[in-house]
């Protein structure tokens, strides 16, 4: 039993997932009006998870090709033979995606409905089919999942998007590339081996660095941009926190370009998006 859920649990990318989850939680954080009852936060929350599920499994469906090609990803299910790839698949992924979409319908609103169908759409279909195997831009424009996510939780609260709530979304948005290219960097060859066009793999490493660094600091400036838009002390704090020390990791990585501090500026992204969202639900729980 132990092993049949971490096979489900790597295939549907529930970890991913959790984090897509957090960022709808936070968009309905900084939402004004009244709060989303607890019933509410749990339908948010689960049909986040499994549209973001559903996308991540016909990730690894449609991938498998792909993933067979590189070390980092040759022991998942599909590559393997463990789950074996084929139409019932597209049935489970597809219901998945539809009970997800149509309980946020219907217990949240038409709006919040809508970009949770956008985050799986982006991710499964724009990154996944339509970019991943062309374009350097495919993690920027694939990274829009994750701010769609943010606008569900923000519109489950009130269809009416407020300047705050949009502002998380472009942060997110600017928060993927860098946390993305990072690891990229780590697993540069496996990149290259496999064809893919990220990139990390396609310029050399010094460039790379550079390139995380300016989207580091484009992100930091807007991070700490949204306290002009209510955000208190506690969000501005942690931001502030969170923004030096992945400027600073981003800033070894330019000095001395390797594998070891491209990691380490990705865990640094990891832990500059965590206390965001620390910021934003202490902001939202004491008005601080």
């Amino acid at each position: 039993m132990k092993a049949q859920c971490a096979l489900f649990y790597s295939v549907f990318k529930i970890r991913i997932g959790l984090a897509i989850m957090a960022s709808a939680l936070v968009g309905s954080a900084v939402m004004p009006g009244p709060a989303l009852t607890g019933w509410q936060l749990l339908i948010l929350a689960l049909t986040v998870l499994g549209s973001s599920a559903a996308a991540g499994a016909f990730n690894q469906l449609v991938e498998r090709d792909l993933d067979g090609r590189m070390k980092r990803t040759a022991n998942r299910p599909f590559v393997t033979g463990r789950l074996r790839a084929g139409p019932g698949w597209y049935i489970i992924i597809l219901s998945l995606l539809v009970v997800s979409v149509g309980t946020a319908f219907f217990a949240l609103n038409g709006a919040s409905a809508l970009y949770v169908f956008l985050g799986a759409f982006f991710y499964g279909v724009v990154y996944t089919v339509w970019l991943k195997r062309r374009t350097v831009w495919n993690i920027v424009i694939g990274g829009l999942s994750g701010s769609f996510a943010v606008l569900a939780g923000a519109a489950a609260v009130d269809p009416g998007l407020s300047a705050t709530a949009l502002g998380l979304a472009v942060i997110l948005f600017l928060w993927t590339p860098p946390h993305f290219w990072s690891l990229a960097a780590v697993l540069r060859d496996d990149y290259a081996q496999a064809g893919i066009p990220m990139l990390p793999a396609i310029i050399d490493e010094r460039a790379a660095a550079w390139t995380i660094l300016i989207n580091t600091v484009g992100l930091v400036i807007a991070s700490m941009m949204l306290t002009m838009y209510g955000l208190g002390w506690s969000y501005w704090l942690m931001a502030a926190t969170g923004g030096s020390y992945f400027l600073y990791r981003s800033v070894q990585y330019v000095m001395a370009p390797s594998p070891e501090t491209a990691m380490k500026n990705f865990f640094a992204s990891l832990v500059q998006l965590c206390l965001l969202f620390i910021g934003v639900f202490l902001g939202a729980m004491t008005g601080l």
